[in-house]
């Protein structure tokens, strides 16, 4: 059985209005506008996820100096589609994205995914109940 929907980096596909919608309703997006999401796609490296009918099922960015770090933010799976996969393929897909395998450090924070991102090598950072990450650069 073939996939059922396709990642893209291609900002022009993504459904601001829906992002902003469903981030609002997150603990992490209160007060956010439609301005604040259009400015952070613009500034961020972003990921969509889209049925094959180019719904947009969710939407994941990143915000790097494409060489150092990454910060992890704004994972998100619209209501209808959770549950189904989707986010684990989101997120496989950005830590396997050329920019971002290529980078030392990856960050993230999460009051309650902790287990996710576990499966993807995220560690807990210090005493922190919310950071999270995958640390690859060597400071001997």
């Amino acid at each position: 059985m073939g996939k059922d929907f396709f990642i893209s980096n291609d900002k022009n596909l993504l459904n601001i209005k829906a992002i902003k919608s469903f981030i609002a309703d997150e603990y992490w997006g209160d007060g956010r506008t439609i301005s604040d999401v259009e400015k952070t796609v613009k500034n961020s490296y972003c990921f969509g996820i889209y049925s094959l009918d180019n719904e947009q099922i969710g939407f994941a960015r990143v915000v790097t100096d494409y060489i150092y770090f990454g910060y992890l933010m704004d994972v998100v799976i619209f209501e209808r589609f959770q549950g189904k996969g989707y986010g684990k393929s989101l997120i496989e897909h950005v830590l396997q994205d050329s920019v971002i395998k290529g980078l030392k450090t990856i960050a993230l924070k999460t009051k309650d995914a902790h287990g996710l991102y576990e499966r993807y090598n995220f560690k807990k950072i210090g005493n922190s109940p919310l950071w999270m990450s995958i640390d690859k650069q060597k400071l001997d």
